[in-house]
């Protein structure tokens, strides 16, 4: 990843970059002596090189028996524990991955939700098909992904058997405790673990992410390599540290009321990362009344809709443009003779020309229209890359929210609707917060 500055000149002068060193350096002094908020769950920090090199080992077969076995893998999970996955494979493979030609499972996702027609739909497309299922959670009781197991685990043992469900259903989740580790070792099920230091919004490169990439046909230990790369290379000091000065720029722009950062992609195929990225970001800085809002578009498509608010709304937005240098495939443009549609001026250009001038005509304009543009260059959607974008922004995302004075490890907003749901649904223990919602409503 490499920082790209020139499209913020006007909004962030150097001099205000330079005065963030110290605040940013601090951040990171937290970060790597361990002694910040948050700081028990750092496990991410050097996993690239820490990681259990087994059980990636262990990744990879349970990958291929899944490959040999099974036209489908459900994954199941919520949060952190899809949305890494889902987002690498859709950034690796494509957007289409389970409409394209290949030797590797479809993989549909389940868990993340509580939609009745989304579950019935789901279980339509497995029937008369070979399926193994992937269920990632700590506890095995968080609502969403448990009510999908039940449903999924049945379905298995009645199409398979016990002993043939057994050597389908593969647990990541907690080493030794939790209701689904006692279920996997009661059942036989083959498990992986969910590190105790390690939130899910940072776990893409555990278990949690790699076995369900590993199954798509990525090569996982190229993006472990990424990561450690990107490891190393971001410990720089803050003048040669392109994370860092992430960081601060972001910081910068929100203390000049700059409150929402807008994600930009020219691909389809980082639509889901950047909903990913929206996950990192929100839920580690949104606390104590603060934090950058964050939202994202994929232009070109989005440019008819948002590039309007983009454009000439609420100067409260600044965006980070994901530049992808070079493309999977591209497309030659060819002449028309009838030229009905007048873009004839067009033949004889890669498609991924004309999308570059979409994108340098996009930032030239809303740059000009007061909307600060960092850009982010990528070299490509290759395993490699991923795994180092995916450091670069967990690391960006933690000294972030330190110079933003938060914890950005912890969630404690997420239990309130929880709670609520809970009450609503009449569990036992929450009788007296039900009857007061009962008002309330």
């Amino acid at each position: 990843m490499k920082l790209v500055k020139k499209y913020i000149h006007g909004f962030v002068s150097e001099e205000s970059l330079r005065t963030m060193k110290t605040q940013t350096e601090a951040a990171a002094g937290l970060l790597h002596s361990r002694t910040g908020p948050g700081n028990e769950f750092l496990g991410w920090l050097d996993l690239p090189v820490s990681y259990d090199k087994d059980e990636l080992e262990r990744i990879k077969n349970a990958a291929e028996r899944i490959k040999k076995n099974s036209d489908v893998l459900i994954v199941i999970g919520i949060g952190g524990s899809y949305l890494g996955a889902r987002a690498a494979i859709e950034f690796l493979k494509s957007p289409l991955y389970n409409n394209l030609k290949k030797d590797t499972p479809d993989i549909y996702y389940a868990g993340n939700g509580i939609s009745p027609e989304y579950l019935n739909e789901l279980l339509e497309i497995c029937e008369g098909r070979n399926i193994s299922v992937n269920v990632i959670s700590k506890s095995g009781t968080t609502t969403e992904p448990a009510l999908a197991f039940r449903v999924f685990k049945k379905l298995l043992e009645k199409k398979y058997g016990a002993d043939g469900a057994r050597s389908r259903i593969y647990c990541t989740t907690d080493k030794v405790k939790g209701t689904l580790k006692e279920l996997a070792d009661e059942k036989g099920y083959e498990t992986f673990a969910i590190a105790d230091d390690i939130g899910g919004r940072y776990s893409v490169l555990t278990a949690v992410g790699l076995l369900p990439i590993a199954v798509s046909g990525c090569d996982v230990s190229e993006i472990m390599r990424g990561a450690a790369v990107a490891m190393e290379e971001l410990k720089a000091p803050f003048e040669q540290n392109d994370c860092y000065q992430y960081a601060a720029l972001r910081n910068i722009l929100y203390r000049c009321g700059k409150h929402t950062e807008i994600m930009v992609s020219y691909d389809p195929a980082f639509v889901l990362m950047a909903e990913w990225y929206k996950q990192l970001f929100g839920e580690s800085e949104g606390k104590e009344n603060k934090g950058i809002f964050p939202a994202a578009v994929n232009f070109s498509a989005d440019l008819h809709s948002m590039g309007q608010y983009i454009q000439e709304g609420l100067r409260i937005i600044f965006e980070t443009v994901i530049d992808i240098k070079k493309p999977k495939t591209d497309f030659f443009l060819e002449d028309d003779p009838e030229n009905l549609d007048s873009l004839n001026f067009l033949t004889g250009q890669n498609m991924s020309e004309v999308n570059r001038k979409a994108f340098e005509g996009t930032v030239l304009a809303h740059s000009q229209g007061g909307v600060p543009n960092i850009v982010l260059e990528l070299e490509d959607r290759s395993e490699y890359s991923f795994g180092y974008m995916v450091y670069f922004f967990e690391k960006a995302c933690a000294v972030s929210g330190y110079i933003l004075g938060v914890n950005p490890f912890n969630q404690p907003g997420v239990e309130a609707y929880k709670n609520n749901m809970f009450a609503l649904l009449n569990k036992p223990g929450y009788e007296k917060q039900r009857e007061e919602l009962l008002k309330r409503l």
